[in-house]
């Protein structure tokens, strides 16, 4: 059997499939489950500044809610279920302790205050390390996008100084130069990179003419994009990195080693194919090591990735052209009729 132990962020992790941050990890059974069927680490579901800011405005209009009523109410008392972060962090802490796994947090937050305050909090319960979820929708005509990057780097940095667990970063692909972007926030400390950030986007009911928000759970085909981002950051940045779209098998997990991942992270599969997925891809991984006769990860790490590939041509334009050209060859595998 081959070692399929690999480093991420500083620490030791027993194989290199991560369950992603999803709704499925906020089951302590499914928690279990996971561990049992081989996964290395789990990412528990993001913290949302926005859901803490809506369920406080949602609290202060139930507590004035009977400011102007008389003598005759039941009650005065209105119903709180939440009052900020301490539900999450309750939550968190009791996912830390139904595992032996690493559990890692995952944060979404707005202002550079808060980003810090709750990674401190977050801090206080005993996961292995943070998740800083960075992700900024394009609504204005006149934001610069230097703006926006240079405020993320800000982001980054306060927190890797104010917290002394790991600290990633998962990004989309949506910057001007994503490669600098990485480079700049890996000049902060940052431990590790999650590539690539799937993001959901809104979608419309012609019936009904209205907005509705449908789960757009990944393909194999998605994890292309994280498969090129990991062959052009391997070698050329300190942090780690993680491989996050589209993996579904242990042969998408090994091609993302041989460009340069350090780990991936799941969550699809999962939901299409049950959490005993996890159990198939690592011993699918395992077998296909075997039959290249690797022994350790690091024995194909980043072998083709774009620092050690001996195709020059493979991460560049050329390659896009090159496939034009023999455009052709589409109708190989779709005959027209």
């Amino acid at each position: 059997m081959a070692d399929l132990t690999t480093k991420y962020m500083g620490l030791t992790l027993k194989n290199p499939v991560i369950v992603g941050a999803c709704n499925l990890v906020t089951d302590s059974s499914n928690l279990k489950k996971m561990e049992d069927a081989g996964a290395a680490a789990v990412v528990y579901k993001s913290l949302f500044e926005e859901q803490i800011q809506l369920e406080n405005l949602e609290i202060h209009e139930s507590l004035t809610e009977y400011e102007e009523r008389n003598a005759e109410m039941i009650s005065l008392f209105p119903e709180i279920e939440h009052a900020g972060p301490e539900e999450y962090l309750i939550n968190l802490r009791k996912a830390k302790e139904s595992v032996s796994i690493p559990v890692f947090a995952s944060l979404n937050a707005v202002y550079k205050e808060v980003w810090v305050e709750y990674a401190k909090q977050i801090e206080q319960t005993g996961v292995d390390g943070l998740e800083l979820n960075f992700y900024n929708v394009p609504d204005s005509f006149v934001t610069v996008g230097l703006t926006i990057e240079e405020k993320q780097i800000n982001i980054a940095a306060s927190v890797k100084q104010a917290v002394k667990i790991p600290v990633s970063i998962k990004l989309s692909q949506f910057y001007t130069n994503p490669l600098k972007m990485i480079a700049d926030l890996d000049k902060t400390g940052i431990d590790g990179f999650v590539l690539l950030n799937r993001l959901f986007h809104p979608d419309l009911d012609l019936n009904k003419e209205e907005h509705h928000f449908p789960y757009n759970l990944s393909n194999p085909e998605d994890g292309r994009m994280a498969m090129r981002f990991a062959g052009l950051a391997y070698g050329n940045i300190n942090a780690s990195i993680c491989s996050n779209t589209g993996i579904f098998s242990g042969a998408d997990v090994a091609k993302m080693i041989l460009a340069g991942a350090d780990c991936v992270q799941v969550v699809s599969t999962l939901y299409k194919n049950q959490i005993s997925q996890i159990t198939t891809i690592l011993s699918d991984l395992d077998a296909w090591m075997q039959s290249k006769n690797y022994h350790t990860i690091s024995d194909f790490k980043g072998k083709l990735s774009k620092k050690k590939t001996k195709d020059h041509y493979a991460y560049k334009r050329a390659q896009y052209i090159d496939i034009l050209m023999r455009s052709s060859e589409i109708f190989k595998k779709y005959p027209m009729l």
